[in-house]
């Protein structure tokens, strides 16, 4: 009990860990409260519990909306240093992993915008830049995924080759399920940023609260559990609900 509460206020105690901690508990919050929103006609106490957590929800979102108003300057960081990927061994992971970086660095600006323009401290209409910081979270996420197949290919390939030792093999499918569970991540938060574009595309608008707090939460818990063994990513930050 005590090691477990030791590595909670451990994490609490890195923003990555509390950005992903307060995720979790929003996407987790919408799920809840989804669900008995649903059986609002039923009881009158889950009505008014559902819209107390929703309500709980968009406040968590809100403040990590807020807290990534710093994230610029670490997310430039990282982009310097990666720079063309020259230490990557194939051109695809390299480029792919190059456009990613730049979906991300442009949607901290367009969220700002749209952060600023919502509290009223710029007179633009937030609408668009909502839908600009949505457009690139969405491509950085579909990006994501297709590193992570290209990587999944490359990893098959050398766990084909007869002369990788057992470690070596046994450090291949480690890297193979790590990979795999970013796909089931960003395929979640993009069945999210999807459903948050404008009606008429795909099937923007027509999840419910608790669909979005599902694929949330899936996509946080997966974070938490690749955090927990040592493989998050420099760049999670981007992949956050947007509003």
């Amino acid at each position: 009990m005590q090691r477990s509460l030791e590595s909670l206020v451990q994490l609490l105690e890195s923003y990555r860990g509390r950005d992903k901690v307060i995720r979790t508990v929003c996407y987790g919050s919408q799920l809840v409260g989804g669900v008995l929103s649903r059986r609002a006609e039923a009881d009158v106490r889950s009505q008014r519990l559902g819209k107390s957590l929703l309500l709980f929800s968009a406040q968590l979102s809100h403040c990590r909306t807020v807290l990534r108003l710093f994230d610029d300057l670490s997310m430039l960081a990282y982009s310097h240093s990666y720079g063309f990927g020259n230490g990557e061994e194939d051109a695809a992971v390299r480029w792919i992993s190059v456009l990613n970086n730049v979906a991300d660095q442009l949607y901290y600006p367009c969220e700002h915008i749209a952060w600023a323009a919502d509290a009223e401290l710029i007179r633009v209409k937030s609408d668009k830049w909502w839908l600009f910081s949505t457009v690139l979270w969405g491509t950085s996420l579909l990006l994501g995924i297709l590193r992570s197949l290209r990587v999944l290919l490359l990893l098959r390939k050398k766990l084909k080759k007869r002369h990788e030792g057992r470690n070596s093999r046994s450090q291949l499918r480690r890297q193979m399920r790590g990979e795999l569970l970013s796909i089931l991540s960003s395929m979640a938060d993009l069945s999210n940023a999807i459903h948050w574009m404008p009606p008429g595309f795909l099937w923007a608008g027509r999840f419910p609260n608790w669909l979005v707090g599902l694929m949330g939460t899936t996509s946080s818990l997966i974070g938490l559990i690749q955090m927990n063994a040592g493989s998050g990513d420099q760049s999670d930050t981007t992949q956050s609900s947007p509003e």
